[in-house]
């Protein structure tokens, strides 16, 4: 036992033992990748027959501009895009409302109708690239925009690959980009989770997220907690709409963050896949394979940049992403190291991107699969990290589940705590962070930065007002009428909505007909 002096920890309170041996994992067995529970990975071959994705997120101002950085990242190699979007996008306003004033393509691009989708994929393939879509509260009607374009280049819905977010639950816990209350939410989720199962049959329905989480201020064990949590409650709520957990599980998804502690980090990613194969069969009687084994997208930690000295950036994100190889994630994203101070140029798009294919041909990152299996330090991190987990989802289910947490206040709670103290021990000096508590210098090199087209905010409110101009308002006005009819019943609300979004209906007149018969959520009345 480490003296009060000389005692490590990790962020979640586990302590760091000088050394381990094998007396610390006595009776360790195990199994191969590709096998129950999964810890060493989904797959028996893993980065060998497939290496992971490399999967940029990017988006900015309008479509035309991200369609060029799109364009950009295919042609030096990057496997799969992956879609932000700006604010008003994601709160379900289009660009010419008034509360989207000033922010209008600052965060991601502004998708308000399918001609802003058109316009996005505008040469892009889509029966050859999968994509990504960071989106929740809308997420069905991006979705179905997605759909569309693919009509339109001919390509079926059983052809289209990718994934979008669809996970509420977390805005209400960590991001705060909600609409509407959480169990109208949840119907929205499980109808997409339906849709998709007859018409859009190798989409991800949904990316269940703990990275905003942990950006959030959480620690190890709560990100792990509190994603797993989520993940029942959207099991459960699929099972209660009818929904076999061999199928729908298959089309489940989970999305990490890539923090600091390396070893933590790789032994976090083993000990979900052992967490949620459990939760799958035991929980959900689940027998499909492919139900039980976690897969899951890492993206570097956003809130581990600094603003100074940027480029060490450089640094913390490639040990981040060598953590989630080691882990073995499905898919990865590197942040650019200029991203505390603004959106990434595209030199630092670059050189995140070149990170991710040094490591994959350079690095050995794809010679074996599950590298660090065995080692006593892993394993015992491993099964400390799946106990204290296990223990914190049970204090969810004691409280009624995720929902009902998430209603009370429990996980904001329990996270924000977390965040205070890890703040505290930064400012104490506790926790050093390069360049910014230690190793500080006065003056910092500039570095050139991307600055936003101030016409794009203009352009994109003139496509608006012509689609709006331009469509027939009949046939947009009954198609609004149906989708509130659906919303008062029970039915999908999907199919209606993808009507709506043909006849050139807006993303923010769908939500503003879904608010009238959902309402809004207020946290501060929560």
């Amino acid at each position: 036992m480490a003296t009060t002096e000389d005692r490590r920890e990790t962020d979640s309170g586990i302590e760091v033992k000088p050394v381990y041996t094998e007396k610390d994992v006595a009776g360790l067995e195990l199994e191969l990748p590709g096998e129950f529970p999964y810890t060493r990975g989904p797959y028996p071959d893993m980065y060998r027959g497939r290496p992971w994705t490399i999967r940029q997120y990017a988006g900015f101002a309008s479509a035309e501009e991200t369609n060029v950085r799109f364009r950009y990242l295919l042609e030096r190699g990057q496997h799969g895009l992956s879609v932000a979007f700006d604010l008003p996008t994601q709160l379900g306003y289009d660009s010419d409302d008034e509360r989207a004033v000033g922010e209008v393509g600052r965060t991601g691009v502004a998708i308000d109708s399918l001609a802003d989708m058109e316009l996005l994929f505008d040469g892009i393939p889509l029966r050859e690239v999968s994509t990504s879509m960071t989106i929740n509260a809308p997420a069905s009607l991006l979705l179905l925009l997605y759909e569309l374009v693919g009509e339109q280049q001919g390509v079926p819905g059983e052809r289209l690959r990718g994934t979008v977010q669809n996970d509420i639950l977390k805005e209400y816990i960590a991001r705060g980009n909600y609409i509407f209350p959480p169990r109208p939410s949840m119907r929205l989720t499980t109808d997409l989770f339906a849709y998709c199962a007859e018409r859009l049959p190798s989409w991800n329905t949904i990316s269940i997220s703990g990275y905003h989480i942990r950006e959030a201020g959480s620690t190890a064990v709560q990100e792990l907690a509190f994603t797993l949590a989520n993940g029942i409650a959207y099991c459960q709520a699929a099972v209660d709409a009818g929904l076999s957990p061999d199928d729908f599980g298959e089309r489940l998804s989970f999305f990490f963050n890539a923090h600091n502690h390396f070893f933590q980090e790789v032994a976090k990613f083993r000990a979900a896949r052992r967490l949620w194969a459990r939760i799958m069969r035991e929980r959900f009687g689940a027998e499909n394979p492919k139900a039980q084994a976690l897969r899951f997208h890492a993206q570097t930690g956003g809130s581990t940049l600094t603003a100074q000295q940027p480029e060490n950036n450089i640094a913390r994100v490639t040990v981040q992403a060598l953590s989630a190889i080691c882990g073995g994630a499905q898919s990865i994203h590197t942040n650019g190291f200029d991203e505390a101070l603004a959106l990434p140029t595209e030199n630092s798009v670059r050189i995140a991107l070149r990170t991710q294919q040094i490591l994959a041909h350079e690095g050995g990152g794809t010679d074996t699969a599950d590298p660090l299996g065995g080692a006593y330090f892993i394993e015992e991190l491993t099964n400390e990290l799946e106990q204290r987990a296990r223990e914190l989802i049970e204090r969810v289910d004691e409280l009624g589940g995720a929902v009902a947490a998430v209603e009370q206040g429990f996980v904001q709670s329990e996270i924000e705590q977390a965040a205070f103290a890890y703040t505290q021990q930064v400012e104490a000096g506790e926790k050093v962070i390069v360049g910014v508590n230690k190793y500080v210098e006065a003056d910092s090199e500039e570095i050139e930065l991307h600055r936003l087209d101030p016409e794009a905010e203009r352009r994109q409110l003139e496509r608006t007002a012509r689609v709006r101009a331009e469509r027939n308002a009949d046939e947009a006005e009954a198609a609004l009428e149906h989708v509130r009819e659906t919303a008062r019943g029970e039915a999908n609300l999907l199919p209606p909505m993808r009507e709506a979004l043909r006849a050139r209906c807006t993303v923010g007149e769908i939500c503003n007909v879904l608010r009238d018969e959902f309402g809004m959520y207020d946290a501060q009345r929560a």
